[in-house]
């Protein structure tokens, strides 16, 4: 089967005035259905990982393939297609809007599928109604509590039901029992839709040992992989 996501010879170095090298030479291979940890201290390359891996950065040097396609040569129009068609995103900050509604925050995340808003809105309610929010889709974010906003993060991510959902951080601005929920919810979703996989950053060691699989960075390398076997 082909992996949902793969890097072979991965590096990015950002240019100067100050040069930093923050991925080198990284193989990586993920394959369908995973739910991936990757850890590491601040500085490791974790969040530039995530972020080649979701094509918001290109690397600079190396091959990265998106469900079998490589996205080297392609231009960003073609990347941000793949973005909206293929990966969900996660942060650590919810980035909702304040001024609409929790039904019209979810349905931004099908503003470039080109669906009519009536359509929109109908798969918002639905993904929503997934994530345990059913009740809340006509509140403002601001009624409702870090743990809610992520899951309406969350539903916004998962609304055009992407094969790839990436997390920075998804627990880092909530109390345990709020972590909690949403490592279980991640995990629920990916039960309901048995392709799509999961990859996350986190800190929390408990975070880390929820995922099926985990990736230590550091100095930008991988130093350690519980999905590689000898």
């Amino acid at each position: 089967m082909t992996p949902a996501l793969e890097l072979q010879q991965v590096s990015k170095t950002y240019p100067p005035p100050t040069t930093v090298t923050a991925l080198s030479d990284v193989d990586l291979v993920v394959r369908r259905g995973e739910t991936v940890a990757i850890t590491g201290a601040s500085g490791a390359g974790k969040s530039t990982l995530l972020s080649i891996l979701g094509t918001l950065e290109r690397p600079s040097a190396g091959t990265v393939r998106i469900a079998g396609t490589d996205t080297s040569t392609m231009s960003d129009p073609q990347l941000s297609g793949v973005r909206a068609w293929h990966i969900g995103f996660v942060f650590q900050q919810f980035f909702l809007l304040d001024h609409l509604s929790v039904l019209e925050n979810v349905a931004t995340g099908l503003m470039y599928r080109g669906l009519p808003a009536g359509e929109r809105r109908r798969r918002a309610a639905e993904a929503l109604d997934r994530v345990g929010l059913a009740d809340r889709m006509r509140h403002r974010p601001t009624q409702l509590s870090g743990g809610e906003r992520q899951r309406v993060a969350i539903a916004r991510a998962v609304v055009g039901r992407p094969a790839v959902l990436l997390a920075d951080e998804p627990t880092g601005n909530l109390d345990t029992a709020n972590g909690r929920e949403i490592v279980r919810l991640l995990a629920t979703l990916r039960d309901t839709d048995e392709d799509t996989t999961v990859v996350l950053i986190t800190h929390n060691g408990a975070v880390a040992e929820a995922m099926e699989r985990q990736i230590r960075l550091q100095d930008g390398r991988i130093v350690d992989d519980t999905g590689v076997t000898a």
